[in-house]
């Protein structure tokens, strides 16, 4: 048997090496079940869910019927998980400072029996609302809406919220203070003044459509104000921002579907916080947007006890690059009143980066962000690969922590002599 040349056998040791640095992660990722890896369990919580409404698998799949029957009760809550007396009164003091109200289908992703279950972190009120610090509004988007509704903080962008509902109040949000007892979309007067505000200002080439969650608003609705905003000439790109693919996955039919592909360019922005979340229901909803040619990007938001391990985010990535979502961004949490148990310390998400870079393609690799207070925007905080600098090289760290030289110079230019 031929034995392997000296370049062969360089080949194969690197080969070896490199398999050993991934060992850590595939043991660990058996431990991280998605949510298509537990539709069994899933599917049992349903049909608990299903018996204490009298409901049937019809409305089960009906948004609107989701909409209504959103859990915001203790009683109903603690008929589903398993809540004692004094968490039961402990939801309801927080229920009178916080609004709160669970989709029964993200209900049904609970594991009753675990207690720090990560989607029972991101649905369910918990005590540590109540201590903390925090402000309202950390992003200071009272000081960036030049008219109601709109939220702008670059020179070629900017937000509008169309409304203040959700298909659930996630415990994280940043905009709690938006959500009252009452959901309603942004007044047509408002909607008007906000696109006529786009029309007037000819550097505007992409607006995000956000909330509250743009797709809890009628598809009458999202036609007529896309039709609107594609209207003006100027305006490049239009973006949605929906986390109902992940929390409300019905919304999401063919009907909406080809309303946005009437407006392309049209991208779609969410939010999957942990595997879990990818479900056999939430896949379906985004290979509808992905069919109609409607690009998803995802934001995921870096909790603390949810998702703030590196081995946990790489295989959240994984999930969504195979139900056609890019991971897009990593937000580092916001100071916001009553989420601030849920912040890390920025190097978590420093070491999260490292974790992925060089570790898994490309593609997995969202941008770690931090918004800087009072709205002046989204900061990229990178890991420091270049080392040290010099005239001819820069002192290079790869993924793997060498440090290498490599060359950083201008060879002669001589505008005569190019051709």
């Amino acid at each position: 048997m031929a034995q392997p040349d000296n370049k062969q056998s360089k080949a194969l040791e690197r080969s070896n090496v490199l398999k050993e640095r991934i060992e850590k992660y595939l043991e660990a990722r058996s431990s991280i079940p998605t949510g298509r890896e537990r539709s069994q369990a899933i599917k049992e919580q349903k049909e608990i869910i299903l018996n204490i409404f009298g409901a049937g698998e019809e409305d089960w799949n009906n948004w609107e019927w989701q909409v209504k029957n959103r859990i915001s009760d203790p009683e109903t809550l603690a008929r589903v998980l398993n809540i004692d007396s004094q968490a039961h009164g402990k939801i309801e003091e927080i229920g009178e400072k916080y609004r709160w109200s669970i989709s029964p289908y993200y209900l049904s992703l609970i594991d009753p029996g675990e207690k720090w279950d990560p989607i029972k972190l991101q649905a369910v009120p918990c005590a540590m609302e109540l201590v903390g610090d925090g402000t309202p509004d950390p992003m200071g988007e009272e000081f960036t809406s030049p008219v109601p509704a709109i939220t702008r903080r670059y020179p070629d962008r900017l937000i509008i919220k169309v409304t203040n509902q959700c298909g659930m109040y996630c415990r994280h949000c940043q905009r709690r203070r938006s959500i009252g007892e009452v959901d309603r979309p942004t007044p047509v007067e408002e909607m008007e003044k906000a696109i006529a505000y786009v029309r007037d200002n000819p550097e505007i080439r992409d607006v995000l459509l956000t909330g509250g969650d743009a797709f809890m608003l009628s598809n009458e609705r999202i036609d007529w104000i896309l039709k609107e905003l594609r209207s003006i000439e100027h305006l490049e790109l239009i973006r949605l921002g929906s986390r109902t693919l992940v929390t409300l996955p019905q919304r999401v039919d063919k009907e909406l579907a080809e309303i946005l592909a009437r407006y392309h360019p049209i991208f779609v922005n969410t939010q999957f916080n942990h595997p879990r979340e990818v479900t056999e229901e939430s896949a379906r909803a985004c290979a509808i947007l992905a069919d109609a040619g409607v690009p998803l990007g995802n934001q995921m938001v870096l909790l603390r006890g949810i998702n703030d391990d590196p081995d946990v985010v790489k295989r959240l990535n994984h999930e969504l690059l195979r139900i056609r979502v890019s991971p897009y961004y990593i937000f580092h949490a916001k100071g916001v009143q009553g989420t601030t148990h849920f912040r890390t310390r920025v190097e978590k998400g420093m070491e999260i980066m490292e974790s992925l870079r060089g570790f898994t393609s490309g593609l997995a690799i969202p941008t770690f962000i931090i918004n800087a207070p009072y709205g002046y925007g989204k900061t990229p905080v990178l890991p420091e690969y270049v080392v040290s600098w010099a005239d001819d090289h820069i002192l290079l760290r790869t993924w793997e922590g060498r440090v290498m030289k490599y060359p950083n110079k201008l060879d002669p230019w001589n505008d005569e002599e190019i051709f």
